[in-house]
């Protein structure tokens, strides 16, 4: 082998080893050098730590994949004034934790086939702006611990409680029920929590369950004998809230706190943009609050 092609294979090798591992052969860049969205997804897929499901709503949900970068927002929900938002700041790719259309997988097909013109009009918005939208959501709860609710625990200062072997349950200094709500409403800026249970119960041991998890598992969460309250984003009123009611209606010292989806889950999507900051440095990472969709009639 001559001098020149070892010279040229060397600098081969340099290169691919500046590749991040496990990006399945995508480089994160484009043929110029610049971050791309699907590159930008390629490196958090090589850091979550957690292998990548098969199945997932975490993809691609609108946009070109191949786009250049020129900053990153991250949100709860990517609502029509975060991206106009993003769009006037020149922030042109968006990470979400949940849908931008209005179903589980995004797809919105009886109101694509109605001709409905809310949907319409965002993806028109999101076509004329070059806005790129992929959601985080699967993996990121996946990851250990849960990034979602790490980012509710920094926010609380509730990591010393945390149970050693269950994430979900914190055993915190006793408080009563009436000044667990009023401090997690403080906390989270949450314009409207809901609270079943006495006010006055002595509350030591509690199980957090960010966003909207299955009735069901709200269900068997409060009914453990060493939990005496329950804090969630939502439920079906219909289930869990009922659930909840005859506990305490029966005399069992139970309690359930509902913070409402947002803000059970937004420091989470915080959390988020503070950890991408770690390994991607071309472009400015920028966390958005979505807020809560309601206003509180006193």
């Amino acid at each position: 082998m001559s001098r020149g092609s070892s010279f040229i294979l060397a600098g081969l090798f340099a290169l691919l080893c500046l590749w991040p591992a496990g990006t399945s052969g995508t480089p994160a860049s484009g043929p110029s050098g610049t971050l791309t969205a699907r590159g930008t997804v390629e490196r958090i897929r090589a850091r979550v730590g957690v292998e990548w499901l098969k199945e997932t709503v975490d993809d691609f949900k609108a946009g070109d994949p191949d786009a250049a970068v020129k900053g990153i927002v991250v949100t709860m929900f990517p609502t029509y004034e975060i991206l106009e938002a993003a769009a006037a700041s020149g922030h042109n790719f968006i990470i979400c934790h949940e849908p931008a259309f209005y179903d589980h997988f995004d797809r919105a097909e009886e109101l694509a086939g109605a001709g409905d013109k809310v949907l319409a009009g965002k993806k028109d918005f999101i076509a004329r702006n070059g806005l790129v939208i992929w959601r985080f959501h699967d993996h990121w709860h996946l990851r250990k611990p849960d990034g979602i609710l790490q980012g509710m625990v920094r926010v609380l200062g509730w990591d010393e409680f945390r149970d050693p072997a269950v994430q979900e349950l914190f055993r915190i200094p006793e408080t009563s029920l009436k000044d667990l709500a009023t401090e997690l409403k403080r906390r989270f800026g949450a314009g409207h929590v809901r609270v079943i249970g006495d006010p006055g119960l002595a509350v030591k041991t509690v199980a957090f369950l960010p966003g909207a998890p299955a009735s069901i598992e709200q269900m068997r969460t409060l009914g453990r004998s060493e939990v005496d309250a329950v804090i969630t984003g939502e439920t079906r009123e219909w289930e869990t809230l009922e659930y909840a009611r005859d506990a305490a209606a029966e005399g069992n010292p139970k309690a359930l706190i509902v913070l409402g989806h947002v803000p059970s889950e937004e420091a989470g999507m915080e959390e988020c943009a503070r950890w991408l900051r770690t390994f991607i440095g071309e472009v400015p990472v920028v966390h958005r609050p979505s807020g809560e969709p309601f206003w509180i009639l006193k």
